[in-house]
């Protein structure tokens, strides 16, 4: 006789089969988990696959198998249930911008406004489950689709979405928020827009860690908007310099008489006005000041010069990939990562039944950490015993950072045609994932044995380790092989065991509290990466030749997704070099602290071990190819390496057998970590370039458009 577990096995594998033809169309599955707002890295996580393989059961490459064909059946059939698909009346509406609109977008349509309904104003309140009135239609030059925003993801609170563009015209005050919505603002002053945007504007974004804190409602200022509420639209040079409005301005005095609060770093371009929490309940709302240059050209381009509905829809589809923005994109990077591993949570109810906040594990904790002597930068406090014009030795410090390397071509190189360049996509955030990184305080040890599983700082000597001349050394930036002991970081020491050589650390600094801390970190952006980029016409899974056509001009396809595309990749360079930000401002000297030195993110280690990974994995590929095909670098910079070719692509030079890339090495493609034209030149030009700037300049500095504006061999 069978047991029950073999009928209950029987059974399972039945409902197995039952399943194999209960699953929507790729197109509809698709739909489903953006309708929820999930990410494709949330379901793989739940159903144990990897977030590649639902990717291709959303394009239709591949279909789930059991047993998780049922698991993802049974997901999807509850997602149906509350996100119905839209009716067909409701996808033509969508294809025709109504006159005006009210209450919160569908994915679809936007339902026409009320022509007789009033604005509203202070002494006649919106019901809880009103919505304002629009004002008018939106002036957007063109729609573009957007990802789920939070009210279709069924939370009130929220109903408008995370933030709101404010502009003037014709005498109006209007909010531009994502998905063309348009609210009349009644506020007269600045502390009622503030009271407004917490109260009926129904703006924020929800939490994305449950023991986190819902996004605060982002208002942005035009120019108009801002004379509209007494602001300047310009700072003075002086306020300019100190980044924030001058302490006696009438605005602060507004804010101060409405018993609201700034941050330590006052009413500058990302001013956070706020109260005090009571109990679980925020009052803040982030500010963004367009003429005081809050969106920085070199992460947002010309964002601050759109239209506000394109504006509103830009942030906001940055917002929703990634988070609202807190400040600037370096800023919003690193707050990001305290977002995603919140300090604390809510610890077991004591004996009279109160929650207490308690250490959140794998999470950096509320307190900072004192680095390591070797991991700190010049002027450090740990350093002010050193003398004034003292320059640390390799021995005395850790110098991890990205490749900036060239070399004289080959009398074979010159016979090629061409030098093209290739470039690892958001090099820094795949090296952030799967990286074991300290949480805690480092240990300081004498003689210890190296263990690549922990994160650290290590003296040793590495000068032994003799490598191809036409490589870079892995060990140091500069590409130049190392001269004596030296401080690395655990992944550049785990290689040169990777590679087969001995290593003998003399002293190290490891952190035995150690975690993945940037893996969800690295899953958010890239899945901001990647959706913006399918937006620009480039997706996952085409082949090398589609992908480099796809990429041919893709950002003309949508200007404004390309500029999404930007702040994206900017947050996380920005977001990686904020973990050892440096003394900013008049006044600092060598020897004393700064305020960056104050957060629990402010970690030179975490910063030295990704960057140690990026520039190692460079190292990786580039032996690979050489290994494989003969092929060796002629210039590396950061995540960008230049080879001369006969051929002006990157086909030309990078193996591919059967359409398969070389295993190990650079593959072309969009996920992270993969490579795509940089670049191409003649190597006449790369020639006349030594000539004319000298030997020491970086051609992959200048292979994108071949124009070298100045010399960057230290002369």
């Amino acid at each position: 006789m069978p047991t029950e577990n073999e009928l209950f096995n029987a059974v399972d594998a039945l409902l197995e089969e039952v399943a194999q033809d209960d699953l929507p169309s790729p197109a509809e599955r698709k739909r489903l988990r953006e309708a929820a707002g999930l990410s494709q890295a949330q379901i793989a996580s739940a159903l144990n696959a990897r977030r590649e393989a639902v990717g291709n059961w959303e394009a239709g490459r591949t279909e789930p198998r059991p047993p998780k064909r049922a698991a993802y059946a049974r997901l999807l059939e509850g997602l149906a249930a509350r996100f119905p698909a839209p009716a067909a009346e409701a996808v033509t509406e969508a294809r025709t911008a109504p006159e005006t609109v009210t209450g919160r977008p569908s994915p679809a349509a936007a339902p026409p406004a009320d022509q007789h309904s009033s604005r509203p104003t202070h002494s006649d309140p919106q019901p809880a489950d009103a919505s304002p009135p629009t004002s008018r239609r939106p002036t957007a030059s063109r729609t573009t689709p957007k990802p789920a925003s939070a009210t279709q993801t069924g939370d009130p609170r929220f109903a408008h979405g995370p933030l709101a563009v404010i502009d003037v015209v014709d005498g109006a005050v209007s909010a531009y928020c994502l998905g063309g919505l348009v609210l009349d603002v009644p506020a007269k002053s600045l502390p009622a827009l503030v009271e407004w945007a917490l109260t009926e504007a129904k703006l924020g974004a929800p939490r994305l860690h449950r023991s986190g804190k819902d996004a605060d409602p982002l208002v942005v200022l035009t120019d108009a908007a801002a004379d509209r509420y007494g602001l300047p639209t310009r700072l003075s040079d002086e306020e300019r310099r100190a980044g924030r409005l001058h302490e006696d301005h009438k605005i602060l005095k507004q804010l101060d008489k409405a018993n609201w609060q700034l941050t330590r770093r006052g009413f500058g371009p990302w001013a956070r006005i706020y109260r005090p929490a009571q109990g679980s309940r925020r009052s803040c709302v982030q500010l963004c000041i367009l003429g005081w240059n809050a969106l920085d050209e070199r992460s947002w381009g010309q964002a601050a010069q759109l239209p506000a509905p394109d504006l509103a829809n830009l942030l906001g589809t940055y917002a929703e990939r990634v988070m609202t923005p807190r400040g600037s994109t370096a800023v919003t990077g690193l707050e990001l990562m305290t977002a995603l591993h919140p300090p604390t949570r809510a610890g077991e109810p004591d004996e009279t039944g109160k929650r207490h906040r308690e250490h959140n594990p794998g999470s950096l904790g509320t307190e900072p950490v004192e680095c390591a002597p070797c991991e700190a930068p010049d002027g450090h406090p740990l350093l002010a015993h050193l003398p004034r014009f003292h320059q640390r030795t390799p021995d005395e410090v850790l110098v991890e950072e990205a490749y900036d390397w060239v070399r004289p071509l080959t009398d074979d190189e010159c016979t090629k045609r061409f030098v093209v360049g290739i470039d690892v996509n958001m090099a820094f955030a795949a090296a952030a994932n799967g990286t074991i990184v300290g949480l805690g305080a480092p240990v300081h040890v004498k003689q210890p044995v190296f263990d690549p599983k922990l994160p650290g700082s290590w003296l040793v000597d590495l000068s032994h380790i003799a490598l191809d001349p036409r490589l870079p050394s892995p060990f140091t930036p500069t590409g130049e092989r190392p001269t004596g002991p030296a401080w690395y970081a655990t992944p550049t020491v785990a290689y040169a065991v990777e590679l087969g050589y001995r290593v003998t650390p003399l002293e190290a600094y490891v952190r035995p509290d150690n975690g993945r801390y940037l893996d969800d970190w690295y899953n958010r952006l890239r899945d901001a990466y990647i959706a913006t980029m399918a937006d620009l016409g480039v997706t996952p899974g085409m082949s090398p030749e589609d992908f480099l056509a796809a990429m041919d001009g893709h950002k003309q396809n949508d200007p404004q997704m390309a500029i999404v595309l930007t702040a994206v990749k900017a947050t996380v360079k920005g977001g990686i070099g904020k973990l050892r930000e440096r003394p900013r401002g008049g006044g600092w000297r060598p020897g004393q602290s700064w305020p960056a030195l104050a957060r629990p993110t402010w970690r030179p280690d975490i910063r030295a071990a990704v960057i140690s990974r990026a520039r190692i994995n460079m190292h990786r590929k580039m032996l690979k190819l050489a290994g494989a095909t003969g092929r060796y670098p002629v210039a590396v910079l950061s995540d960008c390496a230049v080879y001369a070719s006969d051929g002006p692509g990157p086909l030309d030079f990078l193996p591919y057998e059967g359409g398969k890339p070389l295993p190990g090495g650079f593959r072309l493609g969009v996920s992270p970590g993969m490579v795509k034209h940089e670049g191409t030149q003649t190597t006449l030009w790369a020639e006349g370039s030594y000539e004319e700037h000298g030997p020491g300049l970086n051609l992959a500095r200048y292979i994108k458009d071949g124009r070298v504006t100045h010399t960057d061999n230290g002369e």
